[in-house]
């Protein structure tokens, strides 16, 4: 089975599951959940009810769509995300947001847990992602291109929306959330870096790190979404961290930042949704 019919296998089954029809789609990374509960829920659909479908296999990772209104706005939310780590290739690990795309999500709004590289970085603090490093770990287009869905070679000079991150940074200025910005680099991980790997991200412009997202983001930009991200910075990266780095630590960090986050990406769903 090639990537497109496995991709056009998963779209018709959920379909044929769920009558909803999703403007903005959002992925919940680790720790944040249970921002799931600030929807009005309409459906859900597990991932493992899925043929074919990649599993979330991390603790703090539900493994679930829920599908329902946020503000007025509809939505399908990512209740955890899978991860290349888990041992899903570049084009496992998207194939949920290929699918977000063809049910009709048109924005996509990315979180999640990052070391903070960026100098002066406190865990529990948000950074509105501007740009990405991505060369660290395999794209997901490689292979057949699904033209279907996008050309073959796609720019990524602004894969970020500036549009989007204006809303996100109002929100943050009248909410009173501190937000910084920055680079997002992805790694491949399940380990967490070393400290020279993590000077050399920094070297090369990173202000934060972490095993996901950024191939996400490659593959929305591909089928032509409107795409804004924001990491929450769990804990500080090796060797500017004083202690060994844990999940726990990361999970203990999402909860921490539960309430900013909530009013954070509600708000921000609420005026993204005018819109679409």
């Amino acid at each position: 089975m090639t990537e497109q019919e496995r991709l056009m296998q998963c779209f018709a089954y959920v379909k044929g599951r769920i009558s909803s029809k999703p403007k903005i789609a959002l992925v919940l990374g680790s720790g944040l959940g249970r921002f799931a509960s600030q929807i009005e829920v309409q459906e859900t659909l597990s991932y493992n009810e899925i043929p074919n479908f990649p599993v979330s296999t991390v603790e703090g990772h539900e493994g679930r769509f829920v599908f329902g209104i946020c503000d007025g706005v509809p939505v399908a939310v990512m209740q955890g995300r899978v991860h290349m780590y888990e041992g899903y290739t570049p084009q496992e690990a998207v194939l949920p947001i290929r699918l977000l795309h063809l049910l009709g999500a048109e924005i996509l709004f990315l979180t999640n847990a990052a070391g903070g590289i960026q100098a002066g970085m406190q865990a529990g603090e948000f950074m509105l992602i501007t740009d990405q490093i991505s060369s660290f770990v395999p794209s997901p287009l490689r292979g057949a291109n699904m033209d279907a869905l996008g050309v073959r070679f796609p720019d990524m000079s602004k894969i970020y929306s500036e549009r989007l991150n204006q809303i996100i940074r109002k929100i943050a200025v009248n909410g009173d959330i501190p937000l910084k910005e920055g680079v997002y680099l992805q790694t491949a991980g399940p380990a967490y870096e070393s400290p020279a790997e993590i000077r050399m991200f920094r070297t090369l412009g990173a202000d934060a790190v972490g095993m996901s997202t950024a191939i996400e983001a490659i593959a929305a930009r591909h089928c032509g979404m409107e795409i804004c991200g924001v990491s929450c910075i769990s804990n500080l990266a090796a060797g500017i961290s004083p202690h060994p780095l844990t999940h726990e630590e990361v999970k203990e960090a999402g909860d921490k930042a539960a309430p900013q986050f909530t009013l954070l990406v509600r708000s921000a769903i609420a005026e993204m949704g005018k819109l679409v």
